[in-house]
Protein backbone atom coordinates (compact mmCIF):
# COMPACT_ATOMS: atom_id res chain seq x y z
CA UNK A 1 0.00 0.00 0.00
CA UNK A 2 1.37 3.28 -1.07
CA UNK A 3 1.36 6.49 1.45
CA UNK A 4 -1.39 8.11 -0.80
CA UNK A 5 -3.45 4.55 -0.60
CA UNK A 6 -2.71 5.00 3.11
CA UNK A 7 -3.53 8.68 3.92
CA UNK A 8 -6.98 7.45 1.89
CA UNK A 9 -7.97 4.60 4.83
CA UNK A 10 -7.08 7.09 7.72
CA UNK A 11 -9.31 9.83 5.66
CA UNK A 12 -12.22 6.38 4.99
CA UNK A 13 -12.24 6.32 8.59
CA UNK A 14 -12.47 9.12 9.91
CA UNK A 15 -15.30 10.03 7.95
CA UNK A 16 -16.80 6.91 9.66
CA UNK A 17 -15.94 7.99 13.02
CA UNK A 18 -17.83 11.34 12.33
CA UNK A 19 -20.98 9.95 10.91
CA UNK A 20 -21.33 6.71 13.30
CA UNK A 21 -19.34 7.72 16.01
CA UNK A 22 -20.07 11.27 16.53
CA UNK A 23 -23.37 11.06 14.88
CA UNK A 24 -22.77 13.85 12.28
CA UNK A 25 -25.09 14.62 9.71
CA UNK A 26 -24.79 12.94 6.24
CA UNK A 27 -24.27 16.48 4.54
CA UNK A 28 -21.79 17.72 7.65
CA UNK A 29 -19.74 14.64 6.88
CA UNK A 30 -19.96 15.21 2.93
CA UNK A 31 -17.80 18.70 4.12
CA UNK A 32 -15.83 17.50 6.15
CA UNK A 33 -14.95 15.04 3.07
CA UNK A 34 -14.91 17.85 0.53
CA UNK A 35 -12.05 19.87 2.84
CA UNK A 36 -9.93 16.70 3.44
CA UNK A 37 -9.64 15.74 0.19
CA UNK A 38 -8.17 19.17 -0.42
CA UNK A 39 -5.77 18.21 2.42
CA UNK A 40 -4.40 15.14 1.14
CA UNK A 41 -3.79 16.72 -2.51
CA UNK A 42 -2.02 19.19 -1.53
CA UNK A 43 0.17 17.12 0.17
CA UNK A 44 0.52 15.14 -2.81
CA UNK A 45 3.30 12.69 -1.62
CA UNK A 46 4.38 14.03 1.74
CA UNK A 47 2.68 11.65 4.64
CA UNK A 48 0.27 13.32 6.97
CA UNK A 49 2.64 12.62 9.89
CA UNK A 50 5.56 14.63 7.88
CA UNK A 51 3.10 17.88 7.52
CA UNK A 52 4.34 20.83 9.74
CA UNK A 53 2.73 24.35 10.46
CA UNK A 54 4.74 26.06 7.22
CA UNK A 55 3.31 23.81 4.85
CA UNK A 56 -0.30 24.32 6.41
CA UNK A 57 0.45 28.23 6.02
CA UNK A 58 1.54 27.65 2.59
CA UNK A 59 -1.94 25.64 1.66
CA UNK A 60 -4.12 28.36 3.42
CA UNK A 61 -2.01 31.16 1.46
CA UNK A 62 -2.44 28.82 -1.91
CA UNK A 63 -6.44 29.07 -1.29
CA UNK A 64 -6.49 32.32 -0.04
CA UNK A 65 -4.97 33.80 -3.35
CA UNK A 66 -7.39 31.94 -5.33
CA UNK A 67 -10.00 33.91 -3.69
CA UNK A 68 -11.38 31.79 -1.09
CA UNK A 69 -13.42 33.78 2.00
CA UNK A 70 -11.47 33.87 5.21
CA UNK A 71 -14.89 31.67 6.30
CA UNK A 72 -14.16 29.17 3.80
CA UNK A 73 -10.83 29.03 4.81
CA UNK A 74 -11.55 29.16 8.19
CA UNK A 75 -13.73 25.97 8.24
CA UNK A 76 -11.26 24.54 6.02
CA UNK A 77 -9.05 24.62 8.96
CA UNK A 78 -11.39 23.02 11.49
CA UNK A 79 -12.02 20.41 9.40
CA UNK A 80 -8.30 19.40 9.39
CA UNK A 81 -7.87 20.56 13.16
CA UNK A 82 -9.98 17.70 13.77
CA UNK A 83 -8.45 14.95 11.23
CA UNK A 84 -5.40 15.68 13.15
CA UNK A 85 -7.08 15.57 16.64
CA UNK A 86 -8.55 12.12 15.78
CA UNK A 87 -5.11 10.96 14.23
CA UNK A 88 -3.71 11.54 17.69
CA UNK A 89 -6.12 10.14 19.57
CA UNK A 90 -6.75 6.80 17.49
CA UNK A 91 -3.17 6.66 15.17
CA UNK A 92 -0.94 7.64 17.67
CA UNK A 93 0.25 10.99 16.04
CA UNK A 94 2.32 13.25 17.84
CA UNK A 95 1.96 16.65 15.76
CA UNK A 96 -1.17 18.51 14.56
CA UNK A 97 0.55 21.17 12.37
CA UNK A 98 -2.72 22.88 11.88
CA UNK A 99 -3.04 24.01 15.46
CA UNK A 100 -1.98 27.87 15.54
CA UNK A 101 -2.64 28.55 11.63
CA UNK A 102 -5.61 30.92 11.47
CA UNK A 103 -7.36 32.03 8.83
CA UNK A 104 -7.38 35.44 6.97
CA UNK A 105 -10.00 37.55 8.45
CA UNK A 106 -12.71 38.47 5.96
CA UNK A 107 -16.00 40.75 5.89
CA UNK A 108 -18.64 38.97 8.01
CA UNK A 109 -21.80 39.32 5.66
CA UNK A 110 -25.15 39.66 7.14
CA UNK A 111 -27.55 37.28 6.27
CA UNK A 112 -30.10 38.00 3.91
CA UNK A 113 -33.71 38.18 5.36
CA UNK A 114 -37.18 38.62 4.09
CA UNK A 115 -39.13 41.79 5.79
CA UNK A 116 -42.58 40.79 7.67
CA UNK A 117 -44.60 42.04 4.81
CA UNK A 118 -42.52 39.97 2.17
CA UNK A 119 -42.43 36.70 4.86
CA UNK A 120 -46.27 37.19 4.63
CA UNK A 121 -46.57 37.60 1.14
CA UNK A 122 -44.06 34.67 0.59
CA UNK A 123 -46.69 32.45 2.36
CA UNK A 124 -50.12 33.57 1.29
CA UNK A 125 -50.82 31.48 -1.45
CA UNK A 126 -53.91 28.70 -2.13
CA UNK A 127 -53.45 24.91 -1.26
CA UNK A 128 -57.27 23.97 -2.12
CA UNK A 129 -57.08 20.84 -4.17
CA UNK A 130 -53.30 20.73 -4.33
CA UNK A 131 -51.83 18.14 -1.94
CA UNK A 132 -48.43 19.05 -2.90
CA UNK A 133 -49.13 22.72 -2.41
CA UNK A 134 -50.35 21.74 1.00
CA UNK A 135 -47.45 20.17 2.15
CA UNK A 136 -45.26 23.11 0.77
CA UNK A 137 -47.22 25.54 2.70
CA UNK A 138 -46.42 23.26 5.85
CA UNK A 139 -42.72 23.13 5.31
CA UNK A 140 -42.59 27.11 5.00
CA UNK A 141 -44.70 27.90 7.51
CA UNK A 142 -42.86 26.06 10.15
CA UNK A 143 -39.42 26.80 8.89
CA UNK A 144 -40.57 30.43 9.70
CA UNK A 145 -42.43 29.43 12.62
CA UNK A 146 -39.68 27.57 14.21
CA UNK A 147 -36.45 28.95 12.16
CA UNK A 148 -35.55 25.32 11.46
CA UNK A 149 -32.55 24.58 9.75
CA UNK A 150 -32.59 22.70 6.11
CA UNK A 151 -31.80 19.16 7.37
CA UNK A 152 -33.84 19.67 10.55
CA UNK A 153 -37.07 19.98 8.54
CA UNK A 154 -36.81 17.00 6.47
CA UNK A 155 -35.61 15.46 9.44
CA UNK A 156 -38.89 15.76 11.47
CA UNK A 157 -40.91 12.75 11.99
CA UNK A 158 -44.47 12.60 12.86
CA UNK A 159 -44.10 11.74 16.46
CA UNK A 160 -41.61 14.59 17.15
CA UNK A 161 -44.45 17.51 16.74
CA UNK A 162 -47.23 17.66 19.97
CA UNK A 163 -50.09 19.83 18.81
CA UNK A 164 -51.05 20.02 22.49
CA UNK A 165 -48.28 22.02 23.70
CA UNK A 166 -47.41 23.71 20.26
CA UNK A 167 -43.79 22.45 20.43
CA UNK A 168 -41.58 20.36 17.82
CA UNK A 169 -38.80 18.43 18.94
CA UNK A 170 -35.96 18.69 16.84
CA UNK A 171 -32.64 17.16 15.87
CA UNK A 172 -29.82 19.79 15.10
CA UNK A 173 -26.24 19.47 14.70
CA UNK A 174 -24.00 17.27 16.69
CA UNK A 175 -27.41 15.05 17.14
CA UNK A 176 -28.01 17.80 19.84
CA UNK A 177 -31.91 18.01 20.32
CA UNK A 178 -34.58 21.07 21.62
CA UNK A 179 -38.06 21.96 21.71
CA UNK A 180 -38.84 24.76 19.38
CA UNK A 181 -42.38 26.75 19.55
CA UNK A 182 -44.43 26.17 16.60
CA UNK A 183 -47.23 28.67 16.01
CA UNK A 184 -50.83 28.73 15.36
CA UNK A 185 -50.71 29.12 11.88
CA UNK A 186 -47.95 26.53 11.08
CA UNK A 187 -49.75 24.20 13.27
CA UNK A 188 -53.18 24.50 11.61
CA UNK A 189 -51.84 23.30 8.49
CA UNK A 190 -49.86 20.98 9.62
CA UNK A 191 -52.76 19.12 10.89
CA UNK A 192 -54.32 19.55 7.51
CA UNK A 193 -50.93 17.89 5.90
CA UNK A 194 -50.54 14.76 8.53
CA UNK A 195 -54.09 13.84 7.34
CA UNK A 196 -52.98 13.77 3.91
CA UNK A 197 -49.81 12.19 4.86
CA UNK A 198 -51.22 9.08 5.57
CA UNK A 199 -52.91 8.70 2.02
CA UNK A 200 -49.88 9.13 0.60
CA UNK A 201 -46.55 7.81 2.62
CA UNK A 202 -45.21 4.22 1.13
CA UNK A 203 -43.70 1.60 3.93
CA UNK A 204 -40.64 2.88 5.14
CA UNK A 205 -41.16 6.67 4.64
CA UNK A 206 -40.57 8.30 8.09
CA UNK A 207 -40.08 11.57 7.71
CA UNK A 208 -43.30 14.66 8.21
CA UNK A 209 -43.18 15.63 4.65
CA UNK A 210 -42.91 12.83 1.43
CA UNK A 211 -43.02 13.60 -1.96
CA UNK A 212 -46.12 12.86 -4.20
CA UNK A 213 -44.82 9.12 -4.85
CA UNK A 214 -44.56 8.42 -0.83
CA UNK A 215 -40.89 8.68 -0.26
CA UNK A 216 -38.78 11.18 1.91
CA UNK A 217 -38.32 14.23 0.66
CA UNK A 218 -35.01 15.36 -0.34
CA UNK A 219 -33.42 19.04 1.13
CA UNK A 220 -33.08 19.58 -2.88
CA UNK A 221 -36.52 19.02 -3.14
CA UNK A 222 -37.60 21.82 -0.15
CA UNK A 223 -34.72 24.11 -1.98
CA UNK A 224 -36.43 23.81 -5.57
CA UNK A 225 -40.08 24.20 -3.91
CA UNK A 226 -39.48 27.29 -2.30
CA UNK A 227 -37.73 28.79 -4.87
CA UNK A 228 -40.48 28.28 -7.29
CA UNK A 229 -43.33 29.44 -4.98
CA UNK A 230 -40.95 32.62 -4.45
CA UNK A 231 -40.99 33.39 -8.16
CA UNK A 232 -45.00 32.69 -8.53
CA UNK A 233 -45.10 34.83 -5.32
CA UNK A 234 -43.08 37.96 -6.77
CA UNK A 235 -40.64 37.93 -4.91
CA UNK A 236 -37.35 38.40 -6.82
CA UNK A 237 -34.66 38.08 -4.65
CA UNK A 238 -32.87 34.94 -4.26
CA UNK A 239 -34.55 32.69 -1.49
CA UNK A 240 -33.58 29.14 0.09
CA UNK A 241 -35.12 27.48 3.57
CA UNK A 242 -31.94 29.35 5.47
CA UNK A 243 -33.45 32.54 3.94
CA UNK A 244 -36.64 31.72 6.19
CA UNK A 245 -34.63 31.04 9.52
CA UNK A 246 -32.77 34.02 9.37
CA UNK A 247 -36.15 36.00 9.07
CA UNK A 248 -37.69 34.13 12.24
CA UNK A 249 -34.02 35.41 14.18
CA UNK A 250 -34.52 38.51 13.35
CA UNK A 251 -38.04 39.46 13.47
CA UNK A 252 -38.13 37.57 17.02
CA UNK A 253 -35.58 39.95 18.01
CA UNK A 254 -37.21 42.90 16.71
CA UNK A 255 -39.90 42.18 18.74
CA UNK A 256 -38.88 40.53 22.06
CA UNK A 257 -35.41 41.41 22.21
CA UNK A 258 -34.16 38.90 23.96
CA UNK A 259 -31.36 37.44 22.29
CA UNK A 260 -30.61 34.25 24.51
CA UNK A 261 -34.35 32.86 23.93
CA UNK A 262 -33.32 33.14 20.32
CA UNK A 263 -30.01 31.32 20.57
CA UNK A 264 -32.09 28.39 22.39
CA UNK A 265 -34.53 28.65 19.57
CA UNK A 266 -32.29 28.56 16.76
CA UNK A 267 -30.26 26.11 18.77
CA UNK A 268 -26.36 28.13 18.67
CA UNK A 269 -24.09 26.58 20.39
CA UNK A 270 -22.69 29.98 20.83
CA UNK A 271 -24.64 33.26 21.59
CA UNK A 272 -21.71 35.26 19.77
CA UNK A 273 -23.29 33.34 16.84
CA UNK A 274 -26.54 34.76 17.33
CA UNK A 275 -25.22 38.10 17.66
CA UNK A 276 -25.01 39.12 14.01
CA UNK A 277 -28.89 39.00 14.40
CA UNK A 278 -28.42 42.26 16.46
CA UNK A 279 -26.79 44.05 13.79
CA UNK A 280 -29.93 43.33 10.96
CA UNK A 281 -32.21 45.02 14.48
CA UNK A 282 -30.19 48.07 14.17
CA UNK A 283 -30.44 48.27 10.15
CA UNK A 284 -34.05 47.99 10.61
CA UNK A 285 -34.42 50.40 13.39
CA UNK A 286 -31.83 52.63 11.37
CA UNK A 287 -34.01 52.72 8.45
CA UNK A 288 -36.95 53.70 11.00
CA UNK A 289 -35.39 56.53 12.06
CA UNK A 290 -34.22 57.75 8.41
CA UNK A 291 -37.98 57.48 7.69
CA UNK A 292 -39.28 58.87 10.63
CA UNK A 293 -37.49 61.32 12.46
CA UNK A 294 -37.57 64.89 11.30
CA UNK A 295 -34.02 65.37 11.43
CA UNK A 296 -32.52 62.77 9.81
CA UNK A 297 -30.51 63.27 6.64
CA UNK A 298 -31.68 62.48 3.37
CA UNK A 299 -28.51 61.14 2.32
CA UNK A 300 -27.37 59.57 5.62
CA UNK A 301 -26.66 60.25 9.07
CA UNK A 302 -23.17 59.76 9.30
CA UNK A 303 -20.59 62.42 10.27
CA UNK A 304 -18.76 64.04 7.70
CA UNK A 305 -15.57 63.30 7.00
CA UNK A 306 -13.21 65.28 8.47
CA UNK A 307 -15.38 66.12 11.85
CA UNK A 308 -14.70 62.53 13.23
CA UNK A 309 -13.24 63.74 16.40
CA UNK A 310 -15.89 66.11 17.62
Amino acid sequence: MTSGDNQAVLAAAYLSHLLNVRRLSSLTCKSYAHDIAILLNFANETSLDQLRIHHIRRFVAQRHGKGFSGRSLARMLSAWRGFYHYLARHHGYTCNPCAGVHAPKSPRALPHTLSPDEAAKLLDFPVENDPMALRDKAMFELCYSSGLRLAELTGLQPRDLSFSDGTARVTGKGGKTRIVPVGSQAARILREWIKLREVLVKPGATALFVSRYGRNISPRSVSQRLKIQASRQGISTNIHPHVLRHSFASHLLQSSGDLRAVQEMLGHASISTTQIYTHLDFQHLAKVYDAAHPRAKKKGRGIKAGNEGL
